[in-house]
């Protein structure tokens, strides 16, 4: 600690003092080069001088007027624990505090944390508190995800209306999206796993799926609906004939996805949400596709023409 009243009296000043201890950490005088190699030169005080605090006190420095003064002379040498590393950001000092979350989610580790600082830990003035590193990247993925999904849902319902041109057809095959997140839902509690970020990807997967079986299943009662049968017969008929492409495509992707579910690997924690909302989904929607659907739509199809009666 520079004292300001001695070095006036001398005709030092603050930055003299300073020059005086970068000798103590390395102070660079020159570089040499090696070829296309460039290393600076420093001197730097031996590590007897730099241990002693009592030689550090004696170390000289030259005043305005000729004479050589030792550093304790003009300064108080205090030793202090201080920090290894200050980092900044947006212009503050910033200490980071950093912890490895496994067995839960990072969301309620990260809402429990919360409430623990609030009720046990008073902030100092001057001081903010913000949480970074994956559950900010978390909160990021989660906004994008409140728009992709809604979107995603929107657009498939567009192309369905587009390509059956009736909005009753499309709310029926629609009708896959709630049974298959339901399979998801129950897979991921079953098996403990926190909704994640790979769980709302895995989910959207999981719609397209589902949805491709209700076209197969849709299309052929439709048609068969066209060649004269009722809308119970039809319905029947489709199930019982596109039970197997229905089947074939629910146990392809669910296989598929099987190695994912038991990854205990590297990446493991993004692998086993997706895989485990897709199997549960694939699950529930087959058989509820093969089950509900047609008889959803052999009951408004006569309540239509008891209408029309």
């Amino acid at each position: 600690k520079v004292n300001r009243e001695k070095i006036a009296r001398f005709g030092l000043n603050v930055k003299d003092v300073l020059e005086t201890l970068r000798a103590i950490g390395g102070r660079p005088v020159g570089v040499i080069l090696e070829g296309q190699k460039r290393f600076t030169f420093q001197v730097r005080l031996q590590d007897s001088y730099r241990d002693d605090p009592h030689k550090i006190q004696n170390l000289p420095i030259l005043a305005p007027g000729g004479e050589m003064l030792p550093l304790g002379e003009v300064a108080d040498l205090v030793i202090e624990e201080g920090p290894a590393q200050i980092s900044r950001e947006n212009i503050q000092r910033r200490l980071t505090v950093e912890s490895n979350v496994r067995g839960r989610d990072l969301a309620g580790f990260v809402g429990d944390a919360k409430e623990a600082i609030a009720k046990d830990v008073k902030i100092p003035p001057g001081y903010t508190l913000e949480w970074g590193g994956q559950f900010e990247n978390l909160k990021a993925a989660s906004q994008r995800l409140m728009i992709v999904v809604p979107l995603a849902l929107f657009l498939i319902f567009v192309i369905l209306y587009s390509s059956f041109g009736s909005a009753k057809i499309a709310t029926l095959i629609y009708l896959n999206v709630p049974m298959a997140v339901t399979g998801g839902i129950v897979a991921l509690f079953a098996r403990g796993l926190p909704f994640s970020i790979s769980a709302g990807v895995g989910f959207i997967a999981l719609f397209g799926i589902a949805v491709l079986n209700g076209v197969v299943l849709m299309s052929y009662i439709l048609k068969k609906r066209n060649e004269g049968l009722n809308a119970t017969d039809a319905a029947i008929e489709g199930a019982k004939i596109r039970m197997r492409p229905v089947l074939m495509t629910a146990l392809v992707a669910a296989l598929g996805f099987i190695p994912m579910a038991l990854s205990t690997s590297s990446g493991a924690e993004v692998q086993r949400p997706l895989a485990t909302v897709v199997i549960g989904g694939l699950v529930t929607s087959t058989l509820l596709t093969l089950l509900v659907l047609p008889t959803i739509y052999s009951w408004f199809e006569k309540k239509e023409a008891e209408v029309e009666i």
